[in-house]
């Protein structure tokens, strides 16, 4: 009896799926064994369902990206592009039955140009490897989420990642000049420039920066530089309250200001960092605001924005002596997230970016919920572009809690929407987050996004289930 692949015993499937792969594949490239093909099904989100991968290629080539692509689409497999799994929305989770695609044996650097003032790299290029390489020539590529010893390039396209400099150096969308990305259907499609200019046609390279793998594989990118500033100094300042803090921050800003990082840290999480590691942080603050300058008087621009804070009722201003005493302290800032994990063992990590304006409203706000619904939520913010990862603490164990945990993480976004902000930030959508994308761009806004995905996509193969 001949059977449709939906009809055909799963076996079977996966078989005929494995034989036309490895048409195209070395052996190596594939793995099959479920017991490690289910380590790839999921990323670091919680609540987020995953599906059972039929098998994991972890491709070298671009001609191989390609072969698993056409694949794919003659056999009608979704596939999931994925990075280091580092991200915290669900958008690399596996589906039943798919091909994830994992791009991180794709990690040279091609090329390093410091009269262009570009890196040409492959998307499982560590975050961190690149700042290091570009380092020895002058430059730095400023991007920089907290995860960047582990997130790949490729995984910071897809989800549009930010980090602690975004306040004066914007986030990756900002540095992406140019993708190579195949195409559903097994194309390769180049979009932008290597130039420092160009405005040629609609700005397909920006509609893919945050798309999550829904549209097309990057498998190639041009990125910017920028000269290698010197190196920052950082000044900590403590207040008896969140909402004094965030007055700091609106007061630096007003005043022109253009600190390299302006970070906050709620009482919870200044505790949750000493617990973890022992960093001796004043746990007796309600609120730590980090200042950072790389400008070639940093001490001179501490003093300025020491002042300011000292206006808004900080109770202690402590500049750092030297940069490694600044590192010191970015470090407690970097280890936020984890901390906060430890608190309870789960977390469910929020991503409200709200205008500066509002940033108070939105961390007092967060404590209200927090009393609402007996947590522990830990804020720690880009505080400079007001935006917030309000971290809520439960054990997973525990289904009331588990229930309160994600009660309150919607109500998080639905305070960040009333203030005018967006419910992503940087860490992206995915699974997590579908229902309230809906809500944030409406009908009309749904429909268009809906109507690109068909136009690169039309079989809905990339990445299904995620975004909307």
């Amino acid at each position: 009896m001949i059977m449709s692949r939906i009809e055909a015993a799963p076996d079977a499937v996966q078989g005929n799926l494995v034989d036309r792969l490895l048409a195209g594949l070395p052996p190596e490239t594939l793995l099959t064994d479920p017991d490690v093909t289910a380590s790839y099904a999921h990323d670091m989100a919680s609540f987020c369902a995953a599906g059972a991968p039929a098998v994991v290629v972890l491709p070298r080539t671009v001609e191989q990206v390609q072969h698993v692509m056409r694949t794919a689409t003659e056999l009608r497999v979704p596939v999931v592009p994925q990075g280091a799994r580092t991200g915290l929305s669900g958008a690399a989770n596996a589906s039943e039955g798919c091909i994830v695609l994992s791009l991180v044996k794709m990690d040279r650097i091609l090329e390093i140009d410091p009269v262009d003032r570009i890196a040409v790299v492959e998307p499982g290029v560590l975050n961190a490897t690149l700042s290091r390489a570009v380092d020895e020539h002058g430059l730095a590529y400023p991007p920089d989420p907290s995860s960047w010893e582990m997130c790949t390039i490729g995984g910071n396209i897809g989800t549009a990642s930010g980090g602690l400099c975004c306040v004066k150096y914007g986030v990756t969308a900002e540095y992406v000049l140019g993708l190579d990305v195949v195409l559903a259907d097994g194309r390769l499609l180049r979009t932008g420039r290597r130039t420092a200019k160009g405005v040629a046609g609609y700005d397909l390279t920006r509609l893919f920066v945050g798309s999550e793998g829904s549209l097309g594989v990057v498998v190639r990118a041009v990125l910017a530089l920028r000269p290698r500033p010197p190196r920052q100094l950082v000044l900590a300042a403590e207040f008896a309250s969140s909402a004094a803090a965030c007055d700091a921050v609106c007061r630096i800003m007003a005043e022109g200001h253009v600190p390299s990082l302006l970070e906050l840290m709620d009482r919870t999480t200044v505790k949750a960092v000493n617990d973890l590691a022992h960093m001796g942080l004043p746990e007796t603050t309600e609120a730590l605001l980090l200042a950072a300058f790389d400008t070639p008087d940093p001490a001179a621009d501490l003093a300025a924005v020491g002042a300011l804070c000292e206006a808004a009722g900080a109770t202690q201003v402590v500049p750092a002596e030297d940069a490694a005493e600044s590192e010191l302290l970015l470090q407690a800032r970097r280890l936020s997230l984890t901390a906060l994990e430890a608190v309870k063992g789960t977390t469910m990590i929020d991503d409200v970016c709200v205008p500066r304006s509002k940033l108070a409203a939105l961390v007092t706000g967060v404590e209200s919920i927090a009393e609402k619904y007996g947590l522990t939520i830990g804020v720690c913010a880009h505080a400079g572009d007001g935006n917030t990862h309000p971290t809520v603490c439960f054990d997973g164990a525990d289904p009331d809690e588990s229930r309160r945990a994600r009660e309150s993480f919607d109500e998080i976004m639905a305070l960040g929407l009333e203030l005018g902000g967006t419910i992503t930030g940087e860490h992206g959508v995915g699974v997590l987050k579908k229902e309230w994308l809906a809500r944030e761009i409406g009908p009309v806004g749904l429909e268009m996004q809906r109507a690109v995905k068909a136009a690169f996509d039309p079989l809905g193969l990339l990445n299904p289930g995620k975004l909307f």
